[in-house]
């Protein structure tokens, strides 16, 4: 049983309440971005008459949308490779658990998650680790999707591992600590007056007493080594729960660097977050919906014009409401005047669709890169060149995410060399499966010591989009008519689903016809 530091959890809870008072605008700047971008901005302007209309052109959210689908054409994929030639089979192999890593953390529906917290809140934070439940309880590196609102850096630092230190914080219902942490359940104490993100406003949370569960990351610099460690707390209801201080003194990771990766979209000065797109273009967004709100307002006007009449003429109103009567009575045709709505003018409507089409062209998310071309352009080679011309942001956003997922890969290989004490089983294609452990990770140096090896990681795009491929196959299919490449070596070069089946196919084909000709060439000898 960890033993309780009064003093040492007093202080991390108030350096928490720090913290969270520090983000209280940050939240509300977070939720107003995720309203924007649902189309519920309406709700945050006060108006006199709710029966106004509230029209919404989801422009922004169809602009985020079309970036974001560029963006998961490009997921990353991490490619190891080794300092010395000799220990090209380790990267080839810390490649393949890489992989793996990711295809058992469902890194592509993370990537989903990070993509919408990066292009709508401004930043995403991707968290590294060592899950010891991983491969039937062999363990394994994680690197997975950490929600920006429930992640806490230093506000006073502009690097995250400058920060005094970083929490990670969710609620729970207090039931959920009883079979978890059985002998702190009946100490815990409710969190009152908890300011937290706010949570979704069409979801019933009931009224179920919930505790906060804390993870505080803490850094430190030993001045003996010269070298950072890092220590993680896990608290809820002011008691201390776990403490990797009485686990691993020496440290929790080997790397000493907080486990996070934060990738801000649009920088902002003395911090470590970031811009959205939201925060750029959401006046245009407002703007276009409320002259819309204008002219769908006078529309509805103009579809009702209003009778005014006199009590002189001797009408009954509700008489002449009634459109049902073919003959109505009065006396004077002179105290009655039809009161027409005036027409907009026409450059009102016009001006709102020039804001929607300036949130395209200056977000990037132009008419090429959706797709959509002109005066007859079909050949995917020409389509696929517009895309490119017509996607520069989205290739620098690529970069920023990629050098993200680098830095977060390369702590994610440090954790593996740190943990992986059990072997595991690599399949490498083209070679003999191999049993792998953390010692595979280390190599002898000319002075006999046991040296750790240095890995390069690099980062190339999982999937291409249909037409950056389909232009990569039509070049690869003029070669093969010029005469330049053999159609096997085509065949290898070119990308389409059931390629490894196709060539695994020709392979054996190959292998038939070659004993075939070997026996015709013995039968001839003979």
């Amino acid at each position: 049983m960890i033993k309780q530091d009064e003093a040492r959890i007093e202080r991390i809870y108030e350096l928490f309440d720090e913290y969270r008072n520090a983000y209280a605008a940050e939240w509300e700047r977070l939720e107003r971005c995720e309203r924007l971008y649902r189309g519920e901005h309406w709700h945050d302007v006060a108006q006199k008459d709710k029966r106004e209309p509230r029209p919404v052109t989801p422009v922004l959210q169809s602009t985020i949308e079309n970036v974001r689908a560029d963006l998961m054409d490009q997921m990353p994929e991490a490619v190891v490779t080794a300092d010395d030639p000799a220990n090209a089979r380790a990267a080839r192999a810390l490649t393949a658990i890489l992989s793996e890593n990711h295809r058992r953390c469902r890194y592509d529906r993370e990537y989903a998650k990070l993509l919408h917290d990066l292009l709508i809140g401004g930043y995403m934070v991707q968290e590294t680790g060592f899950d010891p439940h991983f491969d039937g309880g062999l363990g394994g590196a994680f690197l997975r999707h950490a929600d920006a609102h429930n992640v806490l850096f230093d506000p006073l630092c502009a690097d995250i591992q400058d920060s005094r230190a970083i929490f990670k914080f969710a609620p729970y219902p207090k039931d959920w600590f009883r079979s978890r942490y059985p002998e702190h359940y009946d100490k815990l104490k409710s969190d009152a007056n908890t300011i937290l993100p706010q949570a979704d406003a069409h979801l019933s949370r009931g009224n179920a007493e919930r505790v906060l569960m804390i993870e505080c990351w803490e850094r430190e610099f030993d001045k003996q080594t010269g070298r950072y460690r890092v220590h993680v707390a896990r608290l809820a209801g002011r008691r201390m729960l776990e403490d990797s201080r009485s686990v691993k003194p020496e440290g929790y990771y080997a790397h000493g660097e907080y486990p996070f990766v934060v990738t801000p979209l649009f920088a902002r000065k003395g911090t470590a977050l970031g811009y959205g797109f939201i925060d750029m273009f959401a006046t245009q967004q407002l703007y276009a919906d409320k002259l819309d709100q204008i002219v769908l307002k006078n529309a509805l006007m103009a579809s009702h014009n209003k009778l005014l009449i006199t009590g002189a003429s001797g009408f009954d109103a509700d008489d002449l409401r009634d459109w049902s009567k073919e003959v109505h009575q009065g006396d004077s045709l002179a105290g009655i005047t039809w009161f027409p709505t005036a027409p907009l003018p026409s450059y009102i409507a016009q001006y709102a669709e020039s804001i929607r089409q300036s949130i395209k062209e200056e977000s990037g998310s132009n008419d090429f890169s959706r797709g959509t071309t002109y005066g007859g352009v079909t050949a995917a080679s020409a389509i696929a060149a517009l895309q490119e011309a017509s996607g520069k942001r989205s290739r620098m956003i690529a970069r920023l995410i990629h050098g993200a997922f680098e830095e977060a890969v390369r702590q994610e290989v440090e954790v593996e060399r740190e943990y992986c004490s059990f072997p595991r089983t690599v399949r490498i294609e083209g070679e003999e499966p191999m049993s792998f452990t953390s010692e595979d990770m280390y190599a002898l140096s000319g002075l006999n010591n046991n040296l750790p090896i240095e890995f390069a990681v690099t980062v190339k795009a999982q999937r291409e989009n249909r037409f950056t491929v389909a232009a990569h196959n039509e070049t690869v299919l003029s070669l093969v008519k010029l005469g330049m490449l053999a159609p096997d070596i085509a065949l290898e070069l070119m990308l389409f689903d059931g390629k490894e089946q196709a060539l695994a196919m020709m392979k054996e084909r190959n292998g038939a016809n070659n004993d075939m000709q070997a026996n015709e060439a013995q039968a001839m000898q003979m």
